[in-house]
């Protein structure tokens, strides 16, 4: 069975008023959305499913979707915040979203087979769905608790224009993920690639340490466990009183993970991401997606 790629699109409008995502960076206006799902079709997926937000549904529709028909299957699903389990009520004042988790729960009566979540915003480069695609091809049929990431190195994954966010990965002896910390300010200094930690301390970490740049791989046994987790979250009096508590993916697997209930196997990747972290780094963006056109790593126009 082909596998998945579940988009996470629910926060364009919000973050960038409008839909920012959809600034064309290609030479015939493709998106960096664009790019992935290229790239995934190129990898062996068979779908694609977007977690958007209802109220741009026809806009994105008419921009998005049209553009894959005839070249692979699409489906939408549509993430809320006050798509909560029986029992449970947005509290008073909260706007933000849920988190990725959230929005991954919001495909479970689509996505019946092995799937890989990613950004919408990130340009992964098409090693990384190489990766990522045969590890869930390979997995055995009906099996269950047995997931991976994709762990970028961290020198690739730099901006040159400020500090960057990036999941810190740790690995056991055999590969499989052990602990994901969020690191939010990460640069380079000079030959150095440092992380500011929770005393304001720089710290230095090699230039192969794996990060996760939100690339995951699951079965459909995850959506039970994330919707018996989320009524755990739900039920911490400390997050329904934080107004701006989310429901991340590394909350989830790093709960999975504790408890031995399943393996995450951290895949290296060759793969140099970028993405348009600032303003700034738009023209360079563009300059990187020309220069990989001009070598047919992809076509001039994709669709």
């Amino acid at each position: 069975m082909k596998p998945t790629l579940l988009l996470l699109a629910a926060g364009m409008g919000s973050r960038y008023g409008g839909l920012k995502q959809l600034d064309g960076l290609g030479p015939n206006g493709e998106t960096i959305m664009d790019y992935s799902i290229y790239d995934a079709i190129q990898s062996g997926f068979g779908k694609i499913v977007f977690v958007i937000r209802k109220d741009f549904e026809q806009e994105f529709r008419d921009k998005v979707l049209s553009k894959y028909e005839g070249h692979i299957p699409a489906e939408l699903v549509f993430q809320s915040i006050d798509d909560l389990p029986g029992g449970f009520r947005v509290p008073e004042g909260r706007v933000k979203p849920w988190g990725t988790n959230h929005a991954v729960l919001m495909a479970k009566d689509v996505i019946k087979e092995p799937f890989c979540v990613i950004n919408c915003d990130d340009f992964y480069n098409r090693d990384c769905f190489k990766v990522i695609g045969k590890f869930l091809a390979d997995l055995p049929e009906n099996s269950r608790n047995r997931y991976a990431m994709v762990g970028f190195r961290v020198g690739n994954t730099l901006s040159d224009n400020g500090t960057v966010a990036r999941g810190i990965c740790s690995k056991d002896a055999e590969g499989h993920l052990t602990t994901v910390v969020e690191r939010t300010e990460i640069e380079r200094h000079g030959a150095d690639i440092q992380y500011k930690d929770e005393n304001g301390e720089w710290v230095s970490v090699e230039e192969h340490t794996p990060v996760s740049m939100n690339v995951w791989g699951f079965t459909p046994d995850y959506f039970a466990y994330s919707e018996a987790y989320f009524r755990e979250f739900l039920s911490d009096s400390k997050n329904m009183a934080n107004l701006k508590a989310e429901f991340f993916i590394p909350l989830m697997v790093n709960k999975l993970v504790n408890e031995g209930t399943a393996t995450v196997k951290v895949l290296d990747t060759a793969s140099k991401w970028f993405g348009v972290t600032y303003a700034a780094d738009r023209p360079g963006t563009v300059e990187r997606i020309q220069k990989l056109v001009d070598e047919g790593v992809y076509p001039n126009k994709l669709f």
